[in-house]
């Protein structure tokens, strides 16, 4: 059973000029592990943007509650190139309220614009 939808496009640019002006903004949407490559090296900014979006599509999918804390909901990739959710604190207790069982995220990037879709499923 689908609990909720959620979608959300970002202008790749336009979040790269957030990032810039506000340095730790960073640090208050990501944890550590999203920001930095399996290699090593600082993600990059369409990536972050698609991450981004992605958090934001999450929230709509729980119904945008107020309270949801931006690093309680991690963005990995599967070995296979999945990418997959990974939550915690106020995003696990929303969804657990909600009934979500599982959770289905599509990224992508292009023509300067990241956008996500997330699936929550109970």
């Amino acid at each position: 059973m689908i609990i909720g939808v959620g979608i959300d496009v970002a202008e790749i640019d336009r979040f790269e000029a957030a990032l810039e002006r506000t340095p730790e903004l960073a640090h208050r949407l990501f944890i550590e592990d999203e920001l930095i490559l399996p290699s090593g090296e600082r993600r990059g900014i369409a990536s972050l943007a698609a991450r981004f979006a992605a958090k934001e599509a999450l929230a709509k999918a729980l119904g945008a509650p107020s309270g949801l804390r931006w690093t309680d909901a991690e963005v990995y990739v599967e070995d296979s190139g999945q990418p997959r959710l990974r939550v915690q604190g106020t995003v696990e207790a929303r969804a657990v309220q909600l009934g979500v069982r599982s959770w289905h995220v599509s990224l992508s990037h292009d023509a300067g614009v990241a956008s996500a879709v997330v699936i929550a499923e109970g």
